[in-house]
């Protein structure tokens, strides 16, 4: 399903598309508030003015020409050797097509290749079929609390993967 779908290093104007994208989409979807578009322009804005691109990378789904997904890998400000999946998207008018397995795989075949022990992420409950992925390669389930952000009540969860032989679990 995903042979149609590219992946490709952001161009101009990707970086704000992943920012407009979450934010409509989110809102549409969820209910979100502005809040969460301004959270993810800073994580973005973090990205773009500093990141080593040998251990930090954007890929961008591209469909036909039109940018259908989006994932980050940066580097966890934590323990070394720890790498943090960030910001996934798949639009609608790329889902049912493989995307979102495409992107995740990529950033844990990335954090893996470039030498990070292990690779973490922070998501809500509601994100279901994102939280499918990530059980899919392998992520645990580490840790559950409810929280009130972008205007509604969820529950944050952080998951972990284990990227090197001898990570502690």
């Amino acid at each position: 399903m995903a042979e149609s779908v590219r992946l490709r290093d952001p161009e101009p104007g990707d970086l704000g598309w992943i920012v407009q994208r979450h934010g409509a989409l989110y809102a549409a979807e969820y209910g979100w508030n502005s809040d969460f578009e301004g959270l993810v322009a800073r994580i973005v804005a973090d990205f773009a003015q500093d990141h080593d691109p040998y251990l930090e990378r954007v890929w961008i789904a591209e469909l036909d020409g039109l940018p259908v997904g989006s994932v980050m890998c940066v580097r966890e400000e934590g323990p070394p050797g720890t790498a943090r999946l960030r910001l996934l998207l798949v639009d609608p008018q790329g889902r049912g097509r493989g995307v979102g397995t495409l992107l995740v795989d990529t950033v844990v075949a990335f954090a893996r290749s470039v030498g990070y022990r292990e690779l973490v992420l922070w998501t809500n409950d509601v994100l279901t079929e994102a939280r499918e992925l990530y059980l899919r390669a392998g992520f645990t389930l580490i840790a559950e609390r409810p929280h009130r952000s972008y205007g509604v009540s969820l529950t944050g969860q952080d998951w972990r993967l284990p990227l090197q032989e001898g990570s502690p679990r």
